[in-house]
């Protein structure tokens, strides 16, 4: 669905992108992990045409065309902060919403306003930060687009609330004509949604895979601390302390007796792409 060839992006002087080669299949629910500053943030404005930047970003072949509003009939975008005008009712701002969006989809909108415990005659104004967060998010998911983007989507929201958004990205929107990409510091909450993962550091993209064939490379090992030796002859790519044993990030073919072993989480995948830390 995009393609994206050279990418770079400078502030001045600064280097947000520096040449960044990715291709988002069709229906796919990719991660975008990476830690503050890593380019996150400017990858997904690029994609929707909000900044200039050198190198190509296409959607179907076609080349976006930075400050082409036409993109927005194709894809959604979900910030980290909302743009909602305090001065409308609930219901207001989903009429306009609707009026100025060709791929609005009432039946979604009616259907999400009823789970959501959201006033339609309550003033944006008098909704809390978590309350404005969840008509943002309804209103961006009523949008019937190719391609979601969501920066730090749920930050804010209580944990009940935020496993229900997850709960209907899958259940209600996502499909095998869609592609999602979620960038998130709350991997954890997601990592049961993905099914691909992108590791972006300092403007690069160091690794962009299938998570499963990425955690089948790879395991926890779990051992006691006087197997330090025997572990460490196995080049672990991570290693902690916890609770008085060892921990790691192995290769999967790696065998110690006494060892317990665990599927990997992305967050500590992450660390040790980075080069993780030996304490």
């Amino acid at each position: 669905m995009i393609e994206i060839k050279g990418l770079t992006k400078y502030y001045g002087k600064f280097r947000a992108l520096d040449d960044v080669n990715l291709t988002l299949p069709r229906g796919r629910i990719i991660g975008l992990l990476g830690k503050n500053g890593a380019g996150k943030s400017t990858l997904m404005r690029s994609m929707l045409g909000f900044l200039r930047y050198k190198g190509e970003i296409s959607f179907d072949g076609k080349p976006l065309v930075p400050g082409d509003q036409s993109i927005f009939n194709r894809i959604a975008f979900i910030p980290d902060v909302n743009g909602l005008d305090d001065r409308l009712t609930v219901q207001q701002t989903m009429d306009f919403v609707a009026a100025m969006n060709p791929a609005w989809k009432e039946s979604t909108a009616v259907n999400l306003l009823s789970r959501s415990k959201l006033n339609p005659k309550q003033k944006v104004k008098e909704l809390s930060k978590g309350m404005k967060t969840k008509l943002y998010l309804m209103l961006t998911l009523s949008l019937d687009v190719e391609l979601l983007l969501l920066d730090e989507p749920t930050l804010g929201l209580d944990i009940v609330f935020r496993k229900e958004f997850f709960n209907t990205i899958l259940g209600e929107y996502f499909d095998e004509n869609k592609t999602i990409l979620i960038s998130t510091h709350e991997v954890e909450e997601v990592e049961h949604v993905l099914q691909d993962i992108i590791f972006l550091h300092e403007g690069r993209v160091i690794l962009h895979e299938d998570i499963e064939t990425l955690k089948d490379r790879y395991r926890t090992i779990l051992l006691p601390v006087d197997k330090r030796d025997e572990l460490m002859a196995h080049n672990p790519r991570l290693v902690t302390y916890t609770l008085g044993r060892l921990g790691a990030i192995v290769d999967a073919d790696v065998q110690i007796e006494g060892a317990e072993y665990q599927r990997p989480m992305l967050a500590d995948l992450f660390i040790a792409e980075l080069g993780g830390y030996d304490e």
